[in-house]
């Protein structure tokens, strides 16, 4: 595994998600459900960054069309979207916060 620094804690609240990219990929940091979570920030379903959407309960809603994945999955939860979205491995050191993509 090769751990890459995307943020520290304190830039993500609790509920909240931001947009990091890294290299070619468009990835969404979330702050939710007591833990963090990478996911690519492209919803499947149609363009929309996941980054903008509303966070609550390890979901996100797509701010479009407002279908909804499990953060820990990457599971469609509900229509319209009907594929998952990629999760990525994450974990924190110190307050430093890394991804494995």
């Amino acid at each position: 595994m090769t751990w890459t620094k995307i943020a520290t804690a304190d830039q993500v609240g609790e509920d909240e998600a931001i947009a990091v990219v890294l290299g070619d990929l468009k990835l969404a940091l979330f702050n939710s459900a007591g833990g963090f979570h990478v996911t690519d920030n492209v919803c499947t379903h149609q363009y929309a960054l996941l980054s903008e959407g509303y966070v609550e309960d390890g979901c996100v809603e797509c701010p479009l069309h407002q279908g909804r994945f499990d953060l820990s999955t990457g599971a469609a939860m509900c229509a319209p979207a009907t594929q998952p979205i990629r999760v990525y491995p994450v974990k924190v050191e110190g307050s430093d916060i890394l991804v494995d993509a």
